[in-house]
């Protein structure tokens, strides 16, 4: 299965995310948002004014970081009080082998304990990092998360070896590079992305969703990663799609290139 991915200009990835939210057979199911398609896991009210999808790797750092540091008060404040609804595409990006190991543990786990078992690999990934790197084998790292997650070294050694889940990652992973998803993590609010990038005439790094300018209290938003940050794109997004007045935004189409913060 190819790894290759397609390189898309912001407005056409745009498109392509929008059309991959509306019907066809990948149409979201009952429980999902409109902008979930079938197989997506979801936390969160599928009512939620805001879906936020993100494209991620479990072996990835800047993943790790975010759901790590941010993570926590995005699930707390907005996840588990219906203003969000939250879903993680699976990609392979960082080490290959620790992506389809964690990624595998995680479909191997029952449905509902999914996201349990991506925290917890995201909260143990240094030690798996440095297991690999001090053991030779990060599998002894791997067998202890699996135990502590319910599963036996049997089951461990069959999740591991079960071609369809391998095949399932690999799929979800050539799927994002067909959307044109290139690095992790990326972000989708209601079918646009978050990017962040330079608008014409200026120098610092601010997101745009989609092809617009993110302004709140008209203001661009600094390019930063951190609770804060998310916390204010979020309330605003929030307030966008619940029909309060939302700040101005500004037609970005021709800004330049993308700040690379992503793996």
């Amino acid at each position: 299965m190819s790894l290759t991915r397609r390189l898309f200009s912001t407005a056409a990835l745009t498109a392509v995310l929008a059309v991959s939210a509306c019907g066809g057979s990948d149409a979201p199911g009952g429980g999902q948002s409109t902008y979930e398609r079938s197989g997506d896991r979801g936390l969160g009210s599928a009512n939620a004014p805001v879906t936020m999808i993100e494209y991620a790797s479990v072996a990835c750092g800047h993943c790790a970081t975010f759901h790590n540091e941010v993570f926590p008060m995005l699930e707390s404040e907005y996840i588990e009080t219906g203003k969000v609804r939250f879903v993680l595409r699976e990609m392979i990006t960082g080490s290959a082998q620790f992506a389809i190991a964690g990624f595998s543990l995680a479909h191997c786990v029952p449905e509902e304990r999914y996201y349990d078992m991506v925290s917890l690999l995201f909260q143990q990934q240094n030690a798996i990092f440095q297991a690999a790197q001090t053991q030779g084998s990060a599998r002894s790292q791997y067998l202890a998360i699996a135990r502590s997650m319910g599963m036996s070294e049997a089951d461990f050694t069959q999740c591991l070896s079960d071609e369809s889940i391998t095949q399932d990652i690999l799929d979800s992973n050539d799927r994002a590079g067909e959307e044109g998803i290139t690095g992790t993590p990326r972000f989708i609010f209601n079918g646009e992305l978050l990017d962040s990038r330079r608008a014409p005439g200026e120098s610092a790094y601010t997101y745009f969703l989609g092809t617009r300018q993110l302004l709140i209290n008209g203001e661009p938003v600094p390019a930063r990663s951190d609770a804060d940050t998310f916390r204010l794109i979020l309330d605003h997004l929030v307030a966008e799609a619940s029909g309060t007045p939302a700040a101005p935004a500004i037609d970005g189409a021709d800004a330049g290139a993308t700040e690379a913060t992503e793996e």
